[in-house]
């Protein structure tokens, strides 16, 4: 049975593989620009490049293109770094200086957020802290963002109003709800967050930060520009398309799983909220299922996507895939097969994908409540000998978990 949930996994991958999706989604347009950044700007570009062949310009991310005269540069993730920096900086100088003629592709995929960082008014040093901060306090992404955007020249759409020229954008969606405005924090999409929003979510979470809060007070007083609205002109010049998505990876594990002769079920692609809360569903409903055979029969496998967080108490290391599984083996009842992984390879800091739950982890006796004391999942799962590493994958689609009810 383990071998079946990763060799689904696998499958889902290489059904929802970026490339595949991009060249499906480019337009027929010849670009004279293409841009690529995120974990999925390799495969995304070599998709664009196999289209069209040559274009005027290149500004990518991608790894092992040099040879074809391709410009790589390699930033920090998910906190940013100097080469953030730079590559924002190259972006925005590039977009400023074309004509209003100019056709710009821009294959954006998650992970851009950090990859193209140009603090507004603040240092490199407070923004990395604060996201950091952020990140632990178990803010959502959208909450993230709302923030990031605020104290950034290139994020909130800040790239189209930038530039003269025509932008398509394609996306590669790692987000619940697939909003563009979300996905890389927005560079060329509307947002509709306010200065207000991002000083309110600074409060809800503690968080201080005064040189932020300068910030964002000077742009709630009007001496900052806002980011870009949805009512502002500048977007008739912007088209848009989601090119995949969490769901895309989910409805390709279950075709793969139907296919074996397995009935499947996908829950959701939307789940967010607390790993640790998003953990007792699934457990409430796997037990639930057991016991009454509602809402579905058993067996069956139970897929889900989406995004969780994880607010950091302890010292420990792991995920938020990790911190679900180690929250689903102290809910549950009785032993089950589960798997759970961040499509891009890394789960947070962990250093792995993920990691799976079999009958034989319940068999050690291990005691997972100081691992969630400690924020420790990457340590149960170390114990267990069950964590799963794929490596980055080369996209970034979002969680996969994968339950079997039998």
């Amino acid at each position: 049975m383990k071998t079946l949930l990763l060799a689904t996994l696998h499958k889902a991958l290489e059904e929802a593989h970026p490339y595949r999706l991009t060249l499906k989604a480019l337009p027929r347009a010849k670009p004279h620009l293409i841009l690529a950044v995120g974990k999925g700007a390799a495969w995304m570009l070599k998709a664009a490049l196999d289209r069209y062949g040559e274009v005027p310009y290149h500004l990518t991310l991608p790894k092992g293109q040099e040879a074809l005269g391709l410009k790589a540069l390699f930033a920090g993730h998910p906190l940013p770094d100097g080469e953030s920096l730079r590559a924002a900086q190259e972006v925005l100088e590039l977009l400023k200086g074309l004509s209003p003629k100019a056709r710009v592709l821009a294959l954006v995929s998650g992970g851009g957020s950090a990859l193209w960082c140009l603090p507004l008014g603040i240092s490199l040093e407070e923004k990395r802290a604060l996201t950091e901060a952020l990140l632990k306090s178990g803010a959502s992404i959208g909450e993230v963002n709302a923030v990031r955007k605020h104290l950034s020249q290139v994020k909130g759409g800040r790239l189209l109003l930038a530039t003269r020229a025509r932008v398509q954008v394609l996306l590669l969606s790692d987000v619940p709800g697939d909003d563009p405005s979300v996905v890389a924090s927005g560079p060329f999409h509307p947002d509709p967050s306010t200065y207000r929003e991002a000083l309110a979510i600074l409060d809800r979470y503690g968080l201080a930060f005064p040189e932020a809060r300068r910030v964002l007070h000077q742009g709630l007083t009007g001496r900052l520009p806002e980011t870009l609205k949805p009512q502002d002109p500048a977007l008739k010049r912007l088209s848009s398309r989601i090119a995949g998505r969490n769901l895309d990876l989910l409805r390709a594990a279950q075709r793969f799983l139907r296919g074996e002769g397995h009935r499947a079920v996908i829950l959701s692609d939307r789940f967010g909220g607390e790993a640790r809360a998003l953990a007792r569903f699934h457990a409430e409903l796997v037990d639930t299922i057991r016991t009454q055979g509602l809402p579905f029969r058993k067996p069956l496998f139970l897929l889900s996507g989406g995004e969780a967080q994880v607010h950091v108490r302890g010292k420990g290391l792991g995920g938020r895939n990790l911190e679900f599984l180690l929250s689903l083996y102290a809910h549950l009842q009785a032993p089950l097969y589960a798997l759970a992984a961040d499509s891009d390879g890394l789960d947070g800091p962990s250093g792995a994908a993920g990691a799976l739950l079999t009958p034989e982890v319940w068999d050690l006796g291990l005691d997972p409540r100081p691992h969630l004391e400690a924020n420790d999942s990457l340590g149960f799962f170390q114990r267990a000998g069950t964590l799963l590493n794929t490596g980055p994958t080369g996209t970034n689609l979002n969680d996969f978990r994968l339950l079997l009810v039998d």
